[in-house]
């Protein structure tokens, strides 16, 4: 490349700059604009390019199920959502907070939908987000055997900004996954919220943490210090076809 602007963009790895600036001057002659409104221009281009690479960075480390938005859940279905509520999540108050957010219904209303569009929105207003369900969390700790491999493991979910944990109480976890749980939320406990879906009101989360009730409560004392929760009733979204053609 022998044209001096290009290899100077091109070592300052200006990528979007570099990409544009031919159609950028070209423009900016035919449209007579000021060097300085065409520089920036070019600065804000490339601002923006790296501002969505950066979303995009933030998205794939945060292992989503799914990509979900605000705009497609369908209110109507559940015969119980607060929607000011679920509305006002979206500020990320909690985030500043350190507030823990836990979503309590059945199966098939919304609630990892919800946790979806939510993760998808932080990793847009530039937090870092990682989503994982309850068993992959402890089958992934219980797997790190070595203590240096444990701790690099336990950091994976305790380093982000916002931890979602998915199907919360769905299976229920032996004395060592409990305790493996037990950690994660002690380490974020104050440090940095974590979002939680579960199919279990709070007194039944003993059944979840191998039935103890010792460590259940020692779990919820940390998650209910400072949270809110959201409560979704109803029937399962999935038998919506089949009840509508009944």
């Amino acid at each position: 490349m022998n044209d001096p602007l290009k290899n100077a963009l091109e070592q300052l790895k200006l990528t979007w700059m570099l990409e544009n600036c031919d159609r950028e001057l070209a423009e900016a002659s035919r449209k007579q604009r000021s060097h300085y409104e065409t520089v920036v221009r070019l600065l804000t281009g490339e601002n923006e390019a790296r501002k969505a690479r950066a979303v995009q960075r933030r998205l794939r480390a945060a292992k989503l199920p799914m990509i979900r938005t605000m705009e497609n859940f369908d209110w109507e279905w559940p015969e119980v959502i607060n929607r000011e509520q679920i509305r006002h999540l979206f500020t990320f108050n909690f985030m500043r907070e350190k507030a823990n957010i836990v979503f309590i219904g059945n199966v098939g209303l919304g609630k990892t939908h919800i946790a979806a569009a939510l993760a998808a929105a932080a990793c847009e207003r530039g937090f870092t987000v990682l989503f994982a369900s309850a068993v992959d969390i402890v089958n992934t700790l219980a797997a790190a055997r070595e203590p240096a491999d444990f701790r690099k493991t336990l950091r994976r979910y305790t380093r982000p900004d916002l931890l979602l944990i998915d199907e919360l109480g769905y299976l229920p976890v032996d004395r060592v996954g409990a305790e493996l749980l037990f950690q994660v939320l002690g380490k974020r406990y104050e440090q940095a919220p974590t979002v939680i879906t579960t199919n279990r009101v709070f007194g039944e989360w003993a059944i979840t943490f191998a039935n103890d009730a010792t460590l259940a409560s020692a779990v919820l004392d940390r998650v209910m210090h400072h949270c809110e929760t959201i409560v979704i009733k109803g029937q399962s979204y999935r038998m919506k076809d089949r009840i509508d053609r009944g």
